[in-house]
């Protein structure tokens, strides 16, 4: 299967590139995305703000770009790469899910700039979508040649796991009191189970 190294298929980032992502981090980490500037991550990064505004026009955009690196690091992470199809899928998902909600940086964003991270991540199908689809749609692919997954367009299968996962992701919080974070998983893993299951399997 294809391995979602957040590297792979990109151009290798500089000293200066890497530097000016942590300072990023750091400071969405610490004042989230509306007062975090290019002109503090600039000073922590050690940097010219000439510098960070010739890689990036605004703060919206290294943000965005920094989550996507931060998500695809986190599918390369969590993402087994040995054992059935469908099982290594669910496994992957519901971890996936679980890292995210536990990231210092996206936990952040979640909690003082919500709206914002529906439009990064969320609210339309850009390089983080994608990028999940087509793992997901890959290993589905896998399943299906094994028999482990049911039948059916790999892509709209793996669009609906997208959606099945995001809404777990994004609700989470909404729901801690009746599914702390160990239930929401366990209850993701069976939804996702069960999606996946064949028909055939599912009546035995």
């Amino acid at each position: 299967m294809p391995t979602p190294d957040a590297a792979e298929n990109e151009t290798p980032l500089s000293a200066v590139d890497l530097a000016i992502f942590d300072a990023a981090r750091a400071c969405v980490e610490e004042f989230g995305v509306r007062r975090t500037t290019l002109t503090e991550v600039a000073r922590r990064a050690g940097v010219s703000r000439p510098t960070v505004y010739r890689r990036w026009p605004d703060t919206g955009s290294l943000v965005a770009e920094l989550l996507v690196r931060e998500l695809r690091a986190i599918i390369a992470e969590t993402m087994p790469s040995g054992g059935a199809a469908r099982a290594r899928l669910v496994r992957g998902i519901v971890a996936g899910a679980a890292a995210i909600r536990s990231n210092p940086l996206f936990g952040k964003i979640f909690r003082t700039d919500t709206d914002l991270m529906l439009t990064y991540v969320f609210g339309r199908l850009g390089r983080n979508q994608r990028t999940l689809v087509e793992l997901f749609a890959a290993v589905i692919g896998e399943g299906q040649s094994d028999g482990s997954i049911r039948a059916g367009d790999p892509t709209r299968l793996a669009t609906m796991l997208l959606l099945i996962t995001q809404s777990a992701v994004q609700s989470a919080a909404t729901v801690a009191t009746l599914l702390p974070g160990p239930e929401l998983d366990a209850e993701l893993g069976h939804a996702i189970e069960g999606y996946l299951r064949p028909e055939t399997t599912r009546r035995r």
